[in-house]
C-alpha cells in the first residue's frame, strides 16, 4: 500500500515510521531457491533431517535471505515522491542478525527514517532502520541501517 507525497514531503521525512507490512511465509521452497541462486547449501538451511539435530530443531533461513527480503517488503510499506524514475541500493551503515528465521515463519518489515539528504538535485539519500519482526518472536530478525538512493525526474 505503498503511496506517493510530494518531493518536500519526502525530504522532510525524517522521524518518519512506517509499518509493519504484511506477513510473509518463508517456506523451505524459498530457502532452497536461495541456496540454489548463492551456492549456499549448508546443511542448516537445506536439510531437515540434520538440522532437527541442531539447537534450533529444523532448517532456518539464510541470514543473507532474510536481508534481501527488504528489497521486496519496504518499498510495500514506504512513501515515494512524486516523479521517482527509481531507487537504488546504497549499501548498509549497520547490520545485526539477531533471531534466526524458521521454515515456515512469517516475516514482516517495519521501518523509522533517520535522515534524507538531497545529494544532487534530483537525488535523494534515504537512511533508515528497517527490522524484520518474525510472527511470535520477541526479538526480531534482523536490523540494518539501510541507505537508498532515490532519482527523481524533472
Amino acid at each position: 500500500m505503498t503511496n506517493t507525497i510530494s518531493k518536500e514531503e519526502f525530504l522532510a521525512s525524517a522521524g518518519a515510521e512506517y509499518g509493519p507490512g504484511e506477513w510473509m511465509l518463508i517456506d523451505q521452497d524459498r530457502i532452497n531457491k536461495f541456496a540454489e541462486a548463492t551456492g549456499d547449501f549448508q546443511f542448516i538451511h537445506v536439510d531437515p533431517e540434520a538440522a532437527k539435530k541442531t539447537p534450533f530443531g529444523t532448517t532456518i533461513a539464510h541470514g543473507f535471505l532474510s536481508l534481501s527480503l527488504l528489497a521486496h517488503l519496504a518499498p510495500k510499506i514506504t512513501p515515494k515522491p512524486e516523479n521517482v524514475q527509481m531507487g537504488v541500493n546504497y549499501g548498509l551503515n549497520k547490520l545485526r542478525f539477531l533471531t534466526p528465521v524458521k521454515v515456515d515463519q512469517e516475516v514482516r518489515v517495519k521501518s523509522k527514517v533517520l535522515d534524507v539528504t538531497e545529494k544532487r538535485p534530483g537525488q535523494i539519500l534515504v537512511t533508515s532502520e528497517v527490522t524484520l519482526e518474525i510472527k511470535g518472536e520477541k526479538t526480531p530478525a534482523l536490523i540494518a541501517e539501510w541507505l537508498g538512493m532515490t532519482f527523481l525526474g524533472e
